[in-house]
């Protein structure tokens, strides 16, 4: 019985290779592979291309648009994940507590999560249009004179609006794991800090906030590595327009490999933002282990 049932893990360890190396490691190799190369455009199907070395890594870095399009990035990535994280948080101390209704409100938050990111992208589009959409119609009732406000189409706007449709869209999952890590921490010591009379601040401080370290930690690499892989909203909202202004690595990626098909410098982007990817994977594998262990 033992046999078999060691058998059985080596098979499945097997397997769960076997598909990693399939559908993560050859296409992520395969890709860095293409970013070394200038590749041919008509003969996408071949494996070998013309080698050019760090050339498309240094035809990148010599871009005009290359600063603004790392700043983009880093902007859309800290404020993104920053407020999701501490919009979620608070909603899951709220939604900790037992009250009427907050099974409800856990479900219609999840439901904002579970759509597809086309959609929500779609929906923003008609709240931040300049004539016709909701928001400025709002501004306009409450006197602000709003109407002929470009959400999506000022420079200096259209960024910060895809920032909050992120926002939007990445509060329920933030809320979800939170609140489970919430729930998981033993009543007994809060009961016992309110025998002590420790305020709510320090609850907060001495009790719910390092017992939730790994957790969070694990939230906040979530979000980071969720948010970099955003691509749909960008799609459906600015194209990284008006000039240049909200574009960011990963639409910059498939607008060079898909629109002008200097595949070999789309590459070598997505393979920049791959390895990055990959070290904040690698801190939510640590740490996601020491919750286990916990």
């Amino acid at each position: 019985m033992f046999n078999k049932t060691k058998h059985f893990e080596i098979v499945l360890i097997v397997v769960a290779l076997a598909y990693l190396i399939a559908f993560a490691g050859i296409p992520f190799f395969y890709t860095a592979f293409l970013s070394f190369q200038e590749v041919d455009p008509f003969m996408i199907n071949r494996i070998m291309h013309t080698w050019v070395g760090w050339q498309n890594y240094r035809d990148v870095f010599s871009l005009r648009q290359f600063p603004s399009v790392v700043w983009n990035t880093a902007v859309f990535l800290v404020l993104s994940v920053s407020a999701q994280f501490i919009f979620g948080f608070a909603l899951a101390l709220l939604l900790r507590k037992h009250f009427w209704g907050s099974s409800v409100m856990r479900g219609l938050f999840l439901v904002t999560w579970i759509i597809p990111q086309i959609a929500v992208g779609i929906i923003w589009v008609s709240i931040f249009a300049q004539k016709a959409g909701v928001l400025n119609y709002f501004l306009d009732v409450l006197g602000l004179s709003a109407s002929g406000l470009g959400w999506l189409t000022t420079k200096e706007l259209s960024l910060y609006s895809v920032v909050v449709a992120n926002i939007w869209l990445g509060i329920p999952f933030n809320m979800i794991f939170l609140t489970v890590g919430l729930m998981a921490i033993p009543e007994d010591l809060y009961e016992a800090a309110r025998i002590d009379r420790a305020s709510a601040f320090n609850r907060l401080r001495y009790i719910t906030l390092p017992a939730m370290m790994p957790t969070m930690i694990t939230v906040l690499s979530l979000g980071i590595i969720f948010t970099l892989q955003q691509f749909d909203l960008f799609a459906a909202m600015t194209n990284g327009g008006p000039a240049d202004s909200s574009l960011v690595m990963q639409y910059w990626s498939w607008e060079f490999s898909f629109q002008i098909f200097e595949i070999g410098k789309g590459s070598a982007i997505a393979t920049m933002m791959l390895i990055f990817v990959t070290l904040v994977g690698g801190v939510y594998v640590h740490f996601s282990r020491q919750d286990d262990v916990a």
